[in-house]
């Protein structure tokens, strides 16, 4: 390789690097730490709970507004902490731009610091490096140059003289000189960081239902307030009591405890998909996760293990089947004895043309070193325990444009490379057209071997030398699909999920692999890249189905595809490893890297990581994440519920003018919400999967729907509060209180301690109801969830609390109920439980009338 430069001098060079600056990518738009943690304290349902923390503050109770303010805080830090890096992928992309580089200056070779590099440098690569800027290449020798991590294409590609490369690639074989035309920002890679900063992630389900509910929360609870405020003034009430005693009832309609749940059960299920090698890098990916319709996956190194590996050799002699794990150099070979002596003849040769080729053990894992296919080749010759070549007499590296590389030695002349290109050159073999069409109908990429034994003349040409071959064989190779694919996309599919290939393979490729994994739809339709249409609603019509294939794409073209899902009504997750993924995963509902293979870019710009690189360990964070959802409208339910009972007794007080007086008090409502009913909601947060969890496509329409309003208002809040109600009066009126008149504090505060306690029973009724949205509570029984357990015996033990600890019952103005509130608020249980499975056997039996009568028309 020659190259008639001295390059740039270096007085020419330093004026360059002032003129246009360092060779770095744009530094990325960062947000402030602090803007981060703000953004966590001030969205609006933290917004709305300082304000109930202001007006309790008015309202002569600091306790409770600090109590708030701590809730609101607390969660603002743990949400802060989890999402801190969320925004680091730009930043990333600078670790591809190595330290140093070689460059031709002054007419000699000199290591510089990347960032020093101008336009017009000559840029001097070699086997192992990376790339750091565009440029031309001038001159190269075998130079074969891994852009996989750019376009997705597992092959290396073969730039010669006139052609590009980019930064951030790397070099897998060879040697050349370069003219570096383009650096920092004006390089390829500075385009996808540009698009990856661009890229906005759109707000998750779960974020955009939570807000619905706060609002609709909020609107009642002011409303409610009001109203109250109204009917104190009615009665008699001066207007600062009855303003005071609204702001107490507004405050006490505000579910303080939600937030927490939420975040708490969020990363729970967090902790749950690490445990399977999912991690979890934004809280909210985890219900986003359970409520994708729609999953576009990589190939390369997602769905393939991202080693080439010979699985099948024809030879004029039989064919022979290879078995082995990747690149590690054991393994066997099946076929007729004379075919194996002929794929050893083949290995050898094939050795010969790409001797510096091999498989290297690093971390307990076999990796090439060279051209995957090479190296592939040499793999086999371990296989078979094939020597290495012998001295080398004259090498023809791979040339694109004769699509072959050989090797004159010795032996002879030995030649590998595409088909079409090495078998013109050899006579005529019977079978080899034949196999070849079968090879390639597997899907394999399929390369020729050949040879002409004897003594090879000094100084040949490789047109001289590359005649009169004989065919060895021809060897097929594959990146063999992960042991667990076919199974996880046959769950997705049962799950009512969507699966296409985004890839930038060749389409033939890409369709084999699509369809040995089953992935490939019954219309097996593959497209290009550059066939998409323009149109986003032409696009969006074109892939919304399944199994579709998309073969050369580019990032512009995985963000298109994203957005035109997206705009279809799916929810879309996009799998991907590689830089060129960044942009795509950052812009998609849940962006899913791979965590063993992938670059930092994809993993940062992502939001959930797979540890394993395993496609299946998608559906186990899916099946969590649907899991979370369900979890997470059965605590909306136990909140509802609660809500319902703590404000009866505010309606049936304003609804008979004062004459039943109040069965609990403000600071009471607290003391659920915060005090007895956060872990109870925590442990229905941890509820497991069930089998039910991935049958069907997840019905996410709302957090709060008719149902579970139709439930809440009819009948797990009306059972509770009938009998907190109906336990209150009756001590009243056993303590001698009749309708209209007053009873005395010590009368008022135990039957106010009775409500207390029927409520805070009745929740604990409630929790095992709102396990399962069929099963009734006496179904579901005590195991399968053992923190609710735990949960369940706190509960008790803080309304002891709550009843007998000094100074708590004067505070909250209940003391411990008499022998006869006892027995009715323990009957609060059964009552709770048996109104939910008098519902759900209602519910199961209308189901299936419906059922029998749409058989009974079909």
């Amino acid at each position: 390789m020659t190259v008639a430069t001295t390059g740039l001098s270096s007085a020419e060079a330093a004026r360059r690097l002032h003129r246009d600056g360092p060779n770095a990518l744009p530094a990325a738009r960062r947000r402030h730490p602090l803007l981060l943690l703000v953004e966590q304290l001030v969205h609006f349902f933290a917004l709305m709970l300082w304000v109930a923390a202001v007006l309790a503050l008015v309202a002569g109770m600091p306790a409770l507004a600090v109590a708030i303010a701590v809730v609101v805080v607390l969660n603002g830090l743990f949400a802060f902490a989890q999402e801190y890096r969320a925004d680091r992928a730009a930043q990333r992309l600078g670790d591809l731009m190595p330290l140093r580089a070689t460059v031709r200056r002054d007419g000699h070779l000199r290591q510089v610091d990347a960032a020093e590099l101008v336009v017009g440098d000559e840029l001097v690569l070699e086997a192992g490096a990376r790339v750091c800027a565009d440029g031309e290449v001038l001159a190269e020798a075998g130079l074969a140059v891994d852009e996989s991590m750019l376009t997705g294409e597992s092959v290396p590609v073969r730039p010669v003289a006139g052609q590009q490369v980019h930064a951030g690639t790397y070099v897998a074989e060879g040697e050349a000189s370069v003219l570096v035309t383009a650096i920092g920002a004006h390089t390829a890679l500075a385009g996808i960081a540009a698009l990856t900063q661009e890229a906005k992630p759109p707000r998750s389900p779960l974020a955009a239902q939570l807000h619905r509910v706060v609002v609709v929360v909020a609107v009642i609870a002011v409303a409610v307030g009001t109203a109250f405020f109204g009917v104190a003034v009615l009665l008699g009430l001066p207007v600062a009591e009855g303003f005071l005693f609204a702001i107490g009832v507004t405050v006490a309609l505000v579910p303080e405890g939600l937030l927490p749940t939420v975040t708490l059960s969020l990363a729970r299920a967090a902790q749950g998909m690490a445990a399977r090698n999912a991690l979890v890098r934004r809280l909210d990916a985890v219900e986003t996760l359970g409520a994708t319709t729609f999953i576009c996956t990589d190939k390369t190194g997602t769905l393939t293990r991202n080693e080439m590996s010979v699985v099948r050799v024809w030879t004029p002699r039989g064919a022979v089947t290879v078995h082995g794990n990747g690149y590690e150099p054991t393994g066997s070979v099946d076929g007729p004895a004379e075919a194996v002596d002929q794929v050893r003849a083949l290995a050898s040769s094939a050795k010969r043309c790409s001797p510096t080729a091999h498989a290297r053990h690093h971390d307990d894992r076999w990796l090439p070193v060279g051209d995957p296919m090479e190296v592939a080749l040499h793999v086999l010759a371990a296989r078979l325990g094939v020597d290495g070549p012998s001295a080398e007499a004259v090498r023809f590296p791979f040339d694109p444009r004769r699509r072959r590389s050989s090797v004159v030695d010795l032996d002879g002349v030995h030649v590998t490379g595409a088909p079409d290109s090495v078998l013109p050159l050899c006579g005529a073999t019977p079978g080899a057209q034949e196999a070849l069409a079968g090879l390639a109908e597997r899907g394999l990429r399929v390369l020729a071997v050949a040879r002409r034994e004897g003594r090879a003349g000094d100084g040949e040409s490789w047109q001289h030398a590359e005649r009169d071959l004989e065919l060895l064989g021809l060897v097929g190779l594959q990146d063999p699909p992960r042991d667990d694919v076919a199974d996880a996309i046959a769950s997705c599919r049962s799950a009512g999920i969507r699966i296409a290939m985004i890839t930038g393979d060749h389409p033939a490729t890409a369709r084999a692999i699509a369809r040995q994994v089953g992935l490939l739809g019954p219309d097996a339709l593959v497209l290009e890249g550059a066939d998409l249409p323009a149109g986003q609603d032409e696009l969006g019509s074109l892939l919304d189905r399944d199994g579709v294939v998309v073969a050369r794409v580019t990032p512009e073209d995985k963000l298109r595809i994203a957005t035109a899902l997206q705009h279809r009504g799916h929810v879309v997750a996009m799998t991907g490893d590689g830089v060129n993924d960044g942009p795509a995963l950052r812009a998609a509902d849940i962006g899913v890297a791979m965590g063993a293979s992938g670059t930092d870019v994809a993993r940062e710009a992502a939001d959930l990581v797979l540890l394993d690189d395993h496609f299946g360990t998608i559906v186990a964070a899916v099946e969590l994440g649907r899991a979370t959802f369900a979890n997470i409208r059965r605590f909306l339910t136990y909140h509802l519920t609660d809500n319902v009972a703590e404000l009866t007794p505010f309606v049936v007080w304003a609804l008979s003018g004062g004459s039943i007086p109040l069965a609990i008090s403000v600071l009471q409502v607290l003391a659920l919400d915060i005090g007895t009913d956060l872990l109870p909601a925590l442990a229905l947060g941890a509820e497991p999967p069930t089998k039910r969890t991935m049958r069907g496509r997840l019905h996410t329409g709302a957090l709060i729907d008719g149902g579970l309003l139709r439930r809440v208002f009819l009948v797990l809040g009306p059972a509770e509060a009938v009998m907190s109600m109906l336990a209150f009066l009756a001590v009243l009126v056993a303590g001698g209180w009749s309708p209209g008149g007053t009873a005395s504090a010590a009368l008022l505060a135990t039957a106010s301690g009775t409500a207390f306690t029927a409520i805070v029973l009745g929740q604990l009724a409630n929790a095992y109801a709102c396990r399962s949205a069929s099963r009734s509570g006496f179904r579901v029984g005590l195991r399968g969830n053992r923190l609710l357990l735990w949960a369940v015996a706190f509960e008790l033990a803080v309304l002891a609390v709550f009843l007998f600890l000094p100074p708590l019952p004067e505070l909250l103005g209940g003391h411990a109920p008499s022998a006869l509130g006892w027995g009715l608020a323990l009957a609060a249980v059964p009552v709770v439980l048996l109104a939910d499975a008098a519902a759900k056997a209602f519910l199961a039996r209308k189901v299936g009338i419906t059922r029998t009568d749409r058989s009974a028309t079909t």
